[in-house]
């Protein structure tokens, strides 16, 4: 039994007509979401790091040689605003985790390209980020995962649709 048994068993007590099925799903996932957001904050502060600076370094890492994007590549990438993203830039650029270079394509834009240090940084935390998150996941069994993976990404889709899709 875990605290959502006993939040289901509290309202059908409480409730009896009530449908608490959806709690029986959504409040794990939301629960297990609170506990690994405070076990990635816990991971990423052991490099250094905060977890937004992590997601901005990450999505710089993942793009592959040069490791760079534009402003508003990483305001998408990120789910963050055009002014936080600003401020998160000159943030990384004053800690030397990532420079601002001048967009070839366009002379009015930059681009946003991580350095050696960040490059290093990310790619430890996310070293331990991976090895912690393998841990989590170890009770369950490849085939479970799999289809957890697949019915998470299947309600996530709709949240992550572009607007007017």
């Amino acid at each position: 039994m875990d605290e959502v048994d006993r939040i289901i068993a509290a309202w059908q007590a409480e409730a009896p007509g009530l449908d608490t099925e959806p709690l029986a799903v959504l409040s794990r996932v939301s629960r297990l979401a609170r506990h690994l957001d405070l076990a990635r904050k816990r991971c990423f502060a052991a490099h250094g790091l905060e977890v937004w600076e992590f997601d901005v370094l990450a999505a710089l890492r993942r793009e592959g040689p040069p490791y760079e994007l534009s402003p508003g590549e990483l305001i998408h990438q990120t789910l963050s605003s055009s002014g936080t993203m600003t401020n998160r830039i000159d943030r990384l650029t004053d800690r030397g985790l990532v420079e601002r270079q001048a967009n070839p394509a366009d002379r009015r834009g930059v681009r946003v390209r991580l350095t050696g240090e960040g490059a290093d940084v990310v790619g430890a935390a996310m070293d331990d980020l991976v090895a912690f998150e393998r841990g989590v996941l170890e009770p369950l069994t490849p085939s479970v995962r799999h289809q957890l993976a697949t019915a998470l990404r299947t309600l996530l889709v709709d949240f992550e649709a572009p607007a007017g899709d």
